[in-house]
């Protein structure tokens, strides 16, 4: 078990930096974030289950499945409102209003 839990917080502690590095040399807003969310939350959640693996006790279990459902919460959705103020900050919404929608027709999206 020690093992276990050792792989996964090294594995998670190996992803926060890979996400920080993203953090720090991709181009835009729209990148940088998500890099910080989604790699940030997946080091994160190995993190908690690596602790859960090195403690095996059931009050620090249940406080790391809280702690790994409030990030799987609010990561998403700080992620999502993130790229709406960066599109929006970039006077991007013209261009997304105008780009086909899955589902639509191909034929119709060439009459707009």
């Amino acid at each position: 078990m020690t093992l276990l839990a050792s792989l996964l917080l090294g594995a998670g502690g190996v992803l926060l930096v890979i996400a920080a590095w993203g953090v720090i040399t991709l181009p835009d807003a729209l990148a940088r974030q998500h890099a910080a969310t989604k790699a940030g939350t997946l080091a994160l959640a190995l993190v908690c289950l690596g602790a859960a693996a090195a403690v095996p006790e059931v009050e620090w279990a249940w406080r790391l499945a809280l702690i790994l459902g409030f990030l799987l919460a609010t990561l998403p959705v700080a992620s999502h409102l993130l790229a709406r103020a960066a599109v929006r900050e970039a006077a991007l919404e013209a261009q997304i209003d105008a780009a086909p929608l899955v589902g639509d027709d191909p034929a119709q999206a060439k009459r707009r």
